[in-house]
């Protein structure tokens, strides 16, 4: 089983190019139970209107689209937190897009049983914010580095100065998305010069990083920009899809 790191972007139809796989090893996870279609959790928390109202009925329509699933959708607004049975009865979790502030403290109260039901094999996909969240150190948002742009402000999630705090640590890079379409590659790239984190990876949207115990793979429409930190300096590079 795998974490899923999505850089956003989704159709109503679906993505199966980022998802079946997903979805795939949730229905294996789910035989071992007994059930023939596998329960989804989708968590999604909500800061004002984002993510959108048609993200949070029209992505776990999407899933069904792909492969026969039945998502469990659970919605909090910002400040409130998720309840532990969110993770009861579930063959894969999916962790949503929006506030990515919003989310890691949504979550706090479950780091711990998600930590232990990905090792334990409980397939895992983070859309956007979801995938931000499940680094080690986790860069949740913000556009300046000691007072100097980075990225552009739009995308800076609420935050001013770029932020890192511990994350789920279902991998250990930190993880950026919506890398082309919002111009947040150098937010990564400027963090690891600046020594927040070690480098990592930032992803475009409509593609997925996997990373399972056989090492990594890359899905979908564009790239995986990976960002190492050597002694020559920052090096930029893709994996590519």
């Amino acid at each position: 089983m795998s974490v899923h790191l999505v850089g956003g972007g989704w159709t109503p139809v679906g993505d199966p190019a980022i998802t079946a796989t997903f979805l795939a090893e949730a229905s294996v996870r789910a035989a071992g139970s007994g059930r023939m279609v596998p329960r989804i959790g989708v968590l999604i928390a909500v800061t004002g209107d984002t993510p959108s109202p048609e993200f949070r009925d029209g992505y776990p329509a999407s899933l069904r689209a792909v492969a026969a699933c039945e998502p469990i959708v659970t919605i909090v607004e910002a400040g409130d937190t998720f309840a532990p049975r969110v993770l009861t009865d579930i063959d894969a979790l999916v962790v949503g897009g929006g506030v990515t502030p919003a989310y890691l403290a949504a979550v706090d109260p479950l780091v711990e049983e998600i930590r232990l039901l990905v090792a334990d094999g409980l397939p895992y996909l983070g859309f956007s914010a979801g995938a931000m969240i499940a680094a080690d150190r986790a860069i949740v948002g913000g556009w300046r580095i000691n007072g100097i742009p980075v990225c552009p402000e739009p995308t800076a999630q609420g935050l001013d100065e770029v932020t890192v705090v511990e994350g789920l640590g279902l991998v250990d890079l930190a993880v950026d998305v919506h890398a082309a379409q919002w111009g947040v590659l150098s937010r990564l790239v400027a963090a690891t010069e600046a020594g927040l984190v070690d480098g990592g990876v930032a992803i475009d949207e409509h593609t997925s990083l996997v990373v399972g115990d056989d090492g990594f793979a890359v899905a979908g429409a564009g790239s995986v920009w990976q960002v190492l930190d050597e002694p020559a300096g920052v090096i930029v590079g893709t994996l590519g899809a």
